[in-house]
């Protein structure tokens, strides 16, 4: 009896270590498998370059018509150096072009700070957190928390409490002729303030959305932004823009 009784400690200690030990590796793996990193979606070393499609959409004749431009621009990242906090960033550099019979023509510098935690990107002197853990679906953050759009003067305001929020992660998208895998989404904004279509009231279109390919960086950005303002005849506002970012090729 007292054998039998010790063999079925035994037993019920071995099935309790087994299943932790079955649990531990399993969460592990599952993590591995839907917590990619920062660095996965967005690599940065001297000499990689990404090149784009840009049709930037303007207001013309006193924001009283828009028209469309279309470039080719490349991100091609420079060096590392340090931010104003003292933490390791990489300066990128863009260029462009009016098409690929073209030079490449110096335009514009950036600040990309890659952490374990989040993606920062400094442009214009704001600063966007464009990517943070964990990367998994539906998982959001303020991506414009470090803007100014609280100030009595900030021309900025439309950008106060954007939610970005994954969406797609580890899919598949088809970004201009190109079908990749890999990809995430990440929803910034679609905001509709009034009736765009009734020209004789105030209407604000807002629009933010990004995507990513692991071991490339960022394929497509949209982003669009509109005052329209119904006295005098009816105009867009300055500062009304949109622009369109598709990934030609990248190194």
């Amino acid at each position: 009896m007292k054998n039998k009784l010790n063999f079925s400690i035994f037993t019920f200690y071995f099935l309790i270590v087994s299943f932790f030990i079955f649990t531990f590796f399993a969460c592990n793996k599952s993590e591995s498998i839907t917590s990619p990193t920062i660095s996965e979606y967005n690599p940065l070393q001297p000499g990689k370059y990404i090149t784009y499609q840009l049709d930037s959409l303007i207001y013309l004749a006193f924001g009283t018509r828009d028209t469309v431009v279309s470039y080719q621009v490349k991100y091609q990242t420079d060096s590392l150096i340090t931010d104003n906090l003292g933490r390791p960033a990489f300066r990128i550099f863009r260029f462009i072009r009016k098409n690929e019979n073209q030079a490449w023509t110096p335009d514009a510098t950036f600040m990309a700070i890659s952490t374990e935690n989040r993606l920062e990107f400094i442009e214009n002197n704001l600063r966007y957190i464009k990517l943070q853990m964990p990367i998994v679906n539906n998982y959001s953050w303020k991506g414009n928390s470090f803007i100014d759009t609280y100030s009595a003067n900030s021309l900025l305001r439309y950008l106060d409490g954007w939610d970005y929020t994954y969406s797609n992660v580890n899919g598949m998208d088809t970004i201009g002729n190109q079908v990749l895998g890999n990809t995430l989404t990440i929803n910034q904004r679609d905001e509709i303030v009034g009736i765009p279509e009734e020209p004789n009231s105030y209407s604000e279109v807002n629009f933010g959305q990004e995507k990513y390919a692991k071991g490339i960086g960022m394929i497509y950005r949209k982003f669009f932004h509109s005052e329209y303002q119904p006295n005098n005849g009816g105009y867009f506002a300055d500062g009304s823009y949109g622009v369109t970012y598709t990934m030609i090729d990248h190194n």
